[in-house]
């Protein structure tokens, strides 16, 4: 009785298999059950494991019904000792309906799918899947050690934005807009007209200011004729006074004389009339050097009356300035009804339209400039090799074919933590280390392109080679 080797089957199918004797049409059947029956066992199991040998290695042999017949060439040729393949050509449903799942991999080459032929043997695993592995591995070792020493000496990071200045347009003057000369997003030059607002308030006032300035002119004028007369009048006064003290001295002399001679005279060579007369004269002259005295003491005050003119010369001056200030006031008003670019630049955020009322240091515009520069947070651990002057490369998130170049401007001396709004308090029980950033500041060699413009706080990437 020949054997054959074929994979463990189910203690129900073993039992449809029995080595007794059968027809040759019996015997085809019960191998396409058997193959069957291995093809749902196969299912079941995972595709590397054995299906056609014992856990210890041993093949399975089963003898199968007619098994003695098969060397006495019965003449249907179905018995073990035929071919393989003309027993398989003999089998129902031809030879490859009942192949065995595993006969790929196997090499088996039956239609009855009932094991390996004669003395086959199922071959190992190939190489192929190992050896792809390997060359993936050895493809990424290579490409991480060319991406190292490509990298070691850079230092990039994706938390960079540009930066530049946006300065703020507001009206110093209020009033309507009378006329609105840009639009959102437009390239404006400096002294570009961007706003006009109605004048003619304002020229109302410059022509206020105007007749006030001339008014205080014309009595700072006057002052200094009044000071030049004071000059020469008030001393002329004191020089006038002096004389008269002189001459009321002069008579009190000659009275006093006169009253003597008259005292002198006897009683009888006299008369009483001529006594009253030279007494009355002495006390004449003696009110009239009062007078003289009084009036060269306010006389006298001719340096005092002569800084009083020249103060209300200098009051008057300084009436002319205030009213000049006044007058170059309300022209720079009316200048400043007329709103013009501080710089060149784009115009943003416009919140203005034509008849709008403008209220003083209300912001109306903003006007980026030309100039930008990139602000990049890197790590504290990444500022060990960077210096001032580093070359950068600079990649824009907008535009990834625009390609920048810089150099480092400046390191921020200050986490940028530590310069905001609420810096972290660390002297607490509750501590956990964080990684700080520090602000650097790249400034950008090349011209910047109009077209596209290059706006602020735009995502960009770069990257600084260390020295």
């Amino acid at each position: 009785m020949s054997e054959v080797t074929v994979s463990p089957l189910p203690d129900r199918l073993r039992d449809r298999v029995a080595p007794t004797r059968a027809s040759p049409l019996a015997r085809r059947q019960a191998r396409t059950r058997t193959a069957r029956g291995v093809r749902r066992l196969a299912s079941a199991r995972t595709a590397d494991a054995p299906l056609d040998r014992e856990p210890g290695g041993a093949p399975v042999r089963v003898a199968r019904a007619g098994d003695d017949d098969a060397g006495r060439g019965s003449g249907t040729g179905s018995g073990h000792g035929e071919p393989r393949g003309e027993r398989d050509a003999d089998a129902p449903g031809g030879g490859g309906g009942d192949r065995h799942p595993h006969d790929d991999r196997g090499g088996r080459t039956g239609g009855d799918g009932d094991g390996a032929g004669d003395g086959g043997e199922r071959k190992r695993p190939g190489r192929k899947p190992l050896i792809i592995l390997g060359a993936i591995a050895l493809l990424l070792v290579v490409g991480g050690l060319v991406w190292w020493f490509a990298t070691r000496n850079q230092e990039s990071t994706d938390d960079a934005y540009t930066d530049g200045n946006a300065i703020a347009v507001a009206p110093h003057v209020s009033g309507y807009v009378t006329r609105l000369a840009v639009d959102d997003n437009v390239y404006v030059h400096r002294g570009d007209v961007l706003v006009e607002i109605d004048p003619r308030d304002y020229r109302a006032q410059v022509d206020a200011a105007r007749a006030q300035l001339g008014l205080a002119e014309a009595q700072l004028d006057a002052a200094r004729v009044q000071l030049d007369i004071a000059r020469v009048q008030y001393p002329a006064q004191y020089r006038q006074a002096r004389a008269q003290i002189e001459s009321a001295e002069a008579a009190y002399r000659q009275a006093l004389a006169a009253q003597a001679r008259q005292r002198a005279v006897d009683v009888r060579a006299t008369s009483q009339q001529a006594i009253d007369a030279a007494d009355a004269q002495r006390a004449s002259a003696d009110a009239n050097v009062a007078m003289a005295q009084a009036q060269a003491r306010t006389a006298s005050l001719v340096p005092q009356q002569i800084r009083q003119a020249e103060t209300v010369v200098e009051e008057r001056r300084q009436q002319v300035l205030q009213a000049r200030a006044q007058l170059e006031q309300a022209e720079l008003n009316l200048a400043y009804c007329t709103m013009r670019a501080p710089s060149d630049g784009w115009v943003t955020r416009r919140n203005v339209q034509l008849g709008s009322f403008l209220q003083p240091g209300t912001s109306i515009f903003s006007i980026v400039t030309p100039r930008v520069w990139i602000t990049a947070n890197f790590k504290e651990s990444q500022l060990k090799r960077m210096r001032v002057g580093d070359r950068v490369d600079v990649s824009v998130d907008a535009y990834p074919d625009l390609d920048l170049h810089g150099h480092v401007d400046s390191i921020q001396l200050g986490s940028g933590s530590r310069f905001s709004a609420f810096p972290a308090e660390n002297a607490t029980g509750n501590f956990v280390k964080i990684v700080q950033r520090v602000p650097v500041k790249i400034v950008l060699d090349d011209p910047l392109p109009r077209n596209p413009p290059l706006g602020l706080g735009l995502s960009v990437e770069p990257t600084v080679h260390l020295k």
